[in-house]
């Protein structure tokens, strides 16, 4: 097991039937992070420990995704001392948080992944849903800055995984359990699609980037959208506010004196809120084009991550959207907007349009069905 210092501290509150779970990942990660605590139980009201937290609530978080809770980006810019961490069935977390009305007086961070969990030996319920450890080390390594650090705690799980795996592939005996199977649906990431497509606004952005070394942080420079119900189109070039990177025109395929006769960023942002509807649900394929919008101060709603449920259907990483638009033998329309986030986001639609065809399928696969 690695050993991985953080400057959060890190306080697991474990749900009993967990405990019991022997591919559970909650005792795994603190077992990895000296810096962190482990609790079991249901009803904690009474438990001195959450007692002292509540008492200096500005110096902790808890991971919980909800409505109400902020995104990993903004967490980031006042990062908290103390982490809680709930562990348990996304149902049994629930019941433990709903248990513990205390949980509610601290601040809530909610993340979309950056790639599909890969707890292959346990189903989760959305997306976004990943094992205790994985979404540990997504947060840690974006609140303290180091990823590559803490994705080294993902070693042991991966191990795991694959050996569970590997020995149910070579079982020959009897189950140890009578299974019960359920009739074949698609995975849910793919139905979430088909329920929403009727809401779905598809996004991609393109930002005005500097080096690193520079301190000059990026800037959202064109942005486009689509609403695929519909064919519903929006695109705008934006003014730079900083200094335009020499990079930048080529990287985004626009011509430098296009970008720069862009539009105002109040005007952009103002007609993309008129493009969008009260109850609309932006897809992207990477979280940075949000980051991007974020930064500019325009509420984000929880989106749907597109890679991921690509992934899912793929059963394999998509790489990028071009990418996975040909691996899913997805054709794009021909671009309608300028530039690479025209040719981006066409092959959105495409990879959209072919996960939602998949998420209203009522049998598997071919190949899947010859698997079986």
């Amino acid at each position: 097991m690695p050993q991985v210092e953080t400057r959060t501290h890190v306080v697991f509150l474990q749900h009993p039937r967990e405990r019991r779970v022997a591919i559970g990942t909650a005792r795994m990660a603190h077992l990895s992070l000296p810096n962190s605590e482990l609790h079991v139980g249901l009803d904690f009201s009474d438990h001195p420990r959450l007692q002292e937290l509540a008492a200096h609530p500005e110096r902790v978080a808890v991971l919980f995704p909800g409505e109400e809770s902020i995104p990993l980006e903004v967490a980031r810019q006042s990062p908290p001392e103390i982490l809680i961490v709930v562990d348990g069935t996304w149902p049994l977390a629930r019941k433990l948080v709903k248990t513990n009305p205390l949980l509610a007086g601290f601040p809530r961070i909610g993340f979309v992944p950056r790639r599909p969990g890969n707890y292959r030996i346990r189903s989760e319920p959305a997306e976004h849903c990943v094992s205790t450890i994985e979404a540990v080390v997504e947060v840690l390594g974006a609140l303290e800055g180091d990823q590559p650090r803490l994705d080294s705690l993902l070693r042991p799980f991966d191990f795991m995984v694959d050996t569970q795996i590997e020995r149910q592939s070579t079982h020959t005996g009897p189950p140890r359990r009578r299974l019960h199977r359920s009739p074949w649906q698609p995975p849910q990431e793919l139905r979430s699609i088909s329920q929403d497509f009727e809401r779905l606004v598809l996004f991609y952005a393109e930002a005005n980037a500097h080096p690193l070394e520079a301190g000059i942080p990026s800037e959202l420079v064109h942005m486009v959208a689509l609403r695929p119900s519909t064919g519903e189109r929006f695109e705008s070039v934006i003014r730079p506010r900083q200094p335009l990177a020499r990079s930048t025109p080529l990287h985004v395929e626009i011509p430098t004196e296009v970008l720069l006769s862009g539009e105002p960023l109040d005007s952009a942002l103002s007609r993309f809120r008129a493009f969008l509807r009260p109850d609309d649900k932006l897809a992207v394929w990477t979280m940075f084009a949000l980051e991007l919008l974020a930064g500019d101060g325009f509420p984000i709603s929880e989106p749907i991550n597109v890679r991921l449920a690509c992934a899912r259907a793929l059963t394999r990483k998509a790489g990028g959207v071009e990418q996975g638009a040909a691996l899913l033998g997805a054709e794009p329309p021909a671009p309608w907007a300028q530039g690479r986030a025209g040719r981006r986001i066409v092959a959105l639609e495409a990879v959209v349009r072919a996960l939602d065809s998949r998420g209203r399928a009522t049998q598997p696969p071919e190949r899947q069905r010859l698997a079986s």
